[in-house]
Parts: C-alpha cells; structure tokens; sequence
C-alpha cells in the first residue's frame, strides 16, 4: 500500500529546498503533497525547482492560507483513501534519514495506535520534549504519522478541524487519543513516540532578527492556541469531534468574556491574543 507524505508551507521560500532535499524523493511508492498555503513570497518556485519534475511530487498552490483549513483539504480532497500511513510535517522542517520508514513501520507493529510521533533532535528543551513524548503520547507539528485506517475512519465520518484552528497537533492527537469519541475514552497508548524518526528545526538566534520576528509571532499564536484549546477541551469532553464548528471563532462571543490574560511574560502574548481574537468575531 502507498504513503503519503504532506509538507505543510507557508512564507518558506528561505527553508523549502533544504526540508525537501531531506525526504527520499525518488520513492515511487510515496507520494509527496507540498502544501504551498497563502503564500506571496518564492515558495512555490523554489519547491517546485527542488521536486525536480518527478511525478511523485506535486506542488499544490493553494490560495487560502491556514494550516487546519489546509490540513483539511489534504486529508478530505487529496488523499486517496488507500494509503498505508501518512506523514505530516511542516515545510521548516528537515527529517533525519529513514524517519518515513520508521513511522510507517512503528504503526505497523502497534496496531492499536492511531498516530506515531515523530521526535525533535535539536534546541536546548529536546530532551524534554521527547521525554514528555515517550510518557504523554502527544505530537509535534513538525513531523507526525497517522495510520491509513485512522485516516480513513476520519474521512468517513467527514471529521474536519475548525479551519481557524491554531495547531493542528494538539486536537489530531486528541482525536487519535480518544479514537475519534469524547475525552472520557483517553488511551494514551493509541499514540506511539518513534524513536527512529527525528527532526531538524529553525531555532531563534541571537544573531539572526528574522529569527526575533518569527519567534514574536509564534508567541502569539501560542497564547491564541492557549485560548483556543479551552473551548475545544470543552467541546470534545462534552460532544466529541461532531460538535466541533467550521471556525472556533463563531464561539468566541460566549467565551471571550471568561478569558483573562495570564500572569509573568504570557501577559503581553496573552493580551495581543484576545485583540485578534476580538476582531476575528
């Protein structure tokens, strides 16, 4: 049965040919997806001069940007529904040699898991974050598999996240925690950390402003995630995936009266967070 591999891009013009040149492009039997998603810069250009013409990978140019709405339009639209496994990663991201393999065979040897996690192998809080990895079950964005029978039971029910959704991680790994039920069916063991697949992320220099900017924003989108993932904890304790809406944003107006900004550093990020959110509704 095929693979398929989603790399998710928006605004990668500097990072696309290296996160490309990582995966084993010359598999016949992987199909490669390049997720080009609201992007203005040289992304698309570049990805496509790096996939090298092959018939395996296909560069997707696609309009509207946001990772969930285009997490959607792979799963739901570009998939075929006969995949073995499939590999989400993000286009800033390059992954060690034999990661797809070790993905696609982790899953394998654990069919009760829904999901396999792949591991970060640079900063400082690697180690940390691969120990909560191993005792917690969760996923990075950055590189994850879904069993193609979990994908399939995704497509079957026409489970969507909402499309405003900061990180998709987060609630695909809730999904595949609770196998697509409410939060009361929590199995951690449903999601496998893999050891054999690693990958490689841009970190903030002191030397490189762009990198300031970059981890400014994501501070940001941290604390709207932060909010994000109240409402959401509160749908899937309550209803499950069903309940979910097509934006998190036609919620906000009963919830953003009870948020308040937190203490210490997250303050500043909190408070920006809310003024988005207000504008959003």
């Amino acid at each position: 049965m095929p693979v398929a591999v989603a790399i998710f891009a928006h605004q990668e013009e500097k990072r696309i040919a290296a996160c490309l040149g990582s995966l084993p492009l010359d598999r016949a039997d992987t199909m490669f997806h390049v997720l080009v998603n609201g992007t203005t810069d040289a992304t698309v250009s570049r990805a496509t001069a790096a996939a090298g013409g092959r018939a395996n990978v296909i560069v997707h140019d696609i309009i509207a940007g946001g990772k969930s709405r285009t997490w959607n339009h792979l799963v739901h639209d570009l998939l075929t529904g006969d995949e073995q496994a499939v590999i989400f990663m993000d286009g800033d991201a390059e992954i060690q040699a034999g990661s797809i393999d070790a993905l696609v065979a982790d899953l394998a040897a654990h069919p009760h898991a829904n999901a396999a996690a792949g591991m970060p192998v640079n900063g400082r809080m690697a180690e940390t974050y691969r120990r909560d990895l191993r005792t917690q079950g969760g996923l990075f964005g950055d590189l994850y598999a879904l069993s193609g029978g979990f994908v399939a039971a995704i497509r079957a029910r026409n489970l969507r996240l909402p499309d405003d959704l900061i990180g998709d991680d987060g609630l695909v790994a809730a999904w595949a925690h609770n196998d697509l039920q409410k939060d009361s069916g929590w199995d951690v063991s449903r999601v496998v950390a893999c050891e054999g697949a690693g990958f490689v992320c841009e970190q903030v220099s002191f030397f490189r402003p762009s990198t300031w900017r970059m981890q400014y924003k994501r501070l940001i989108n941290y604390s709207v995630r932060f909010f994000q993932n109240r409402i959401v904890s509160d749908i899937m304790t309550r209803e499950g995936p069903n309940g979910l809406p097509p934006r998190l944003a036609s919620l906000y107006p009963d919830w953003l009266p009870r948020f308040r900004p937190r203490g210490g550093i997250s303050a500043w990020f909190d408070r920006k967070a809310l003024a988005r959110m207000r504008n959003a509704v």
